[in-house]
């Protein structure tokens, strides 16, 4: 008899411990699942998906199996920060009306970058944080050669903005974004360093005050900013995007990600700036080509979901 009751009684313990480790388990967050979702920005030239294939190859995906809930933002391929940035702000509305919440946690890559600086700054009740990758935060050095080598008014000038409205065209055909407004000559004028320095006059949250320091990790606006950039050009020999990007780094007098200097980066809390990876690596592109002996992009995004969900974000 007494056996028989030690017997029930390891037995009801048992499925009480399995309970109560189900019950933890079922309230226990994902690594990813940040308070506030996840808007990704892309940056010129961008879409969010394209014939099938993400901007950000892979990511949303990756981020939201473990929790995170991820919208990607679809505004114009090329135009001026400010209306891309006003673009970005009906998305996020919508976003925060689909999903209840309070506010996002916008992420953009290059002039993803500034264009989520700008929703933050005119509308900040409804952003949680910033994050810029390979953010284009106080001008790009190919943006300049490209104003300056190119004179206003061209026949040059006219046939680049053709071909990079052609471009544009194509885009918003396959990534379904045709009926927004594009405007290369307004992105390029945004991205060259006195573009960004009148724009920084206006939307100065985050942004460092010194040369290449940090700016402020908490605004006066109540909003947190990070940044992170890669600095290397050439990554893969498989990517045949590298060559484009290792010679396009020789305009930089400066460790640069290929289109961005390292320091032209920095915004708020600065992760990291010296990551091996070009600035397409930086979103997983091209199909998740990288460097062979550096951290997988995806696991980046991942792991600063996790930095944001510890931040209470």
């Amino acid at each position: 008899m007494k056996q028989l009751i030690v017997l029930l009684t390891l037995c009801f313990a048992a499925v009480t411990c399995q309970a109560s480790t189900s019950a933890n388990n079922a309230t226990q967050k994902g690594y990813t699942e940040t308070q506030y979702p996840i808007v990704l920005v892309h940056g010129l030239f961008g879409f969010n998906s394209l014939a099938g294939f993400d901007y950000f190859y892979g990511i949303p995906q990756e981020l939201s199996k473990s929790g995170a809930k991820v919208y990607v933002a679809q505004i114009s391929a090329t135009n001026s920060s400010e209306l891309r940035g006003e673009q970005l702000l009906l998305q996020v509305e919508e976003v925060l009306a689909v999903t209840g919440a309070e506010k996002v946690n916008l992420i953009g890559h290059s002039h993803g970058g500034p264009t989520a600086r700008y929703v933050a700054s005119v509308a900040p009740q409804y952003v949680a944080s910033v994050t810029s990758i390979g953010g284009v935060n106080k001008g790009s050095t190919v943006a300049d050669i490209m104003r300056g080598t190119i004179p206003e008014g061209s026949l040059p000038e006219g046939i680049a903005v053709k071909l990079a409205g052609g471009l544009t065209t194509l885009i918003g055909l396959l990534s379904g974004g045709s009926d927004l407004p594009q405007d290369p000559l307004a992105s390029l004028e945004a991205l060259t360093t006195a573009g960004s320095l009148a724009f920084n006059q206006k939307y100065p949250e985050g942004i460092p005050t010194s040369d290449c320091g940090d700016g402020d990790w908490v605004a006066d606006n109540g909003v947190y900013y990070y940044s992170w950039t890669g600095t290397s050009n050439y990554t893969n020999i498989l990517d045949p995007i590298d060559p484009a990007m290792f010679i396009l780094g020789f305009a930089f007098d400066e460790p640069n990600d290929g289109l961005v200097g390292q320091c032209s980066s920095h915004l708020g809390k600065v992760i990291r700036d010296d990551y091996k990876m070009n600035h397409l690596d930086e979103i997983n592109g091209l199909l998740g080509i990288h460097h062979l002996f550096e951290t997988d992009p995806k696991t980046l995004y991942r792991q600063h979901a996790n930095r944001l969900q510890l931040q209470g974000l």
